[in-house]
Parts: structure tokens; sequence; C-alpha cells
């Protein structure tokens, strides 16, 4: 097969853009690497961003401002391993801000694309003999706070 690599591509009305600078501010070795930008044939604006390709910790995302037909949903989520309670507080923040906060970890941004800010130990906690414990926990949770998740793992 010559399959070069698989890529998520993100449908965004118009705010592929914006979107792609918040996120490459937030995570390190990230930035936009192309925009193409719509010309006098449109549909968008001319200038305007059509196709934005950008890295997060050197994964590959594509973004398009593809109009208003289509909506980015929780059926499909960026997950996001943190080993370290500042970092879950910082991108909770940063990226929940203008979105909305679900339980679990899960939030969706202020453009309409779901993450889950999540403690890395998470999968050890959820596999040990206190593994209910641990759920319930977080059940209760909207941002994860790891030290929670530890006692009750114990």
């Amino acid at each position: 097969m010559a399959i070069r690599a698989i890529t998520p591509f993100l449908w965004f009305d118009t705010q592929a853009e914006e979107a792609a600078k918040l996120y490459v501010s937030l995570f390190p070795d990230s930035r936009i690497t192309h925009v193409s930008r719509y010309g006098e044939a449109g549909p968008g604006p001319k200038g305007s961003a059509m196709v934005v390709s950008f890295e997060l910790q050197g994964r590959r995302f594509t973004a398009l401002n593809g109009g208003p037909a289509h909506r980015l949903s929780e059926a499909i989520s960026l997950l996001v391993d943190c080993s370290e309670q500042a970092d879950i507080d910082r991108l909770w923040s940063a990226l929940g801000d203008g979105g909305s906060y679900n339980v679990c970890g899960w939030l969706k941004d202020r453009f309409g694309l779901s993450w889950q800010i999540n403690y890395a130990g998470l999968p050890e906690l959820m596999t040990g003999p206190r593994a209910g414990q641990v759920m319930a926990a977080m059940m209760k949770m909207k941002k994860i706070e790891i030290e929670v998740l530890r006692k009750a793992a114990v």
C-alpha cells in the first residue's frame, strides 16, 4: 500500500484558522504548517482561510472552513493524556473558555470541537481492584482531579 498518512479532518463553519491558532498555542511541538485561502471563485470570502494544516505535538490535522452544512459533535473528540494536574487545569480553562463543560473531563471548545482532558494514569487506576470506586469518583467530576482519583484507588 502507498498510503502516506491518515489525518483527522475537522469541518468548521468559518473559524478553522482561529481554532488552529488557539490549539497550536496550547501544546508544545505544535505549529500551523499551511493555510490555503479562498480566491475570487469562493465559495468563501476572497482571502479568508479555506484549509488550514497544522500539527499538535507533531500530529497532523487539517481544518476546513466549509460553512454551516456540517457541525462537529461529541461523536469524535481529542483525548489529551496529562500527567500533572497543572496541565489539566491549564488546558481545561483555555479550551473550555467560551465553550461548555461536561462530566469526566469532557469539554466542548468555543468552536464546537470536543476534548477529553484526562489523567494519563487513569487506565491503570481503572483496572485496579478499586476500579469501581475510581469510576464513581470520576463520575462526580467535571474537570479531572488527579488526587481525588488516586485516593479513590487506595
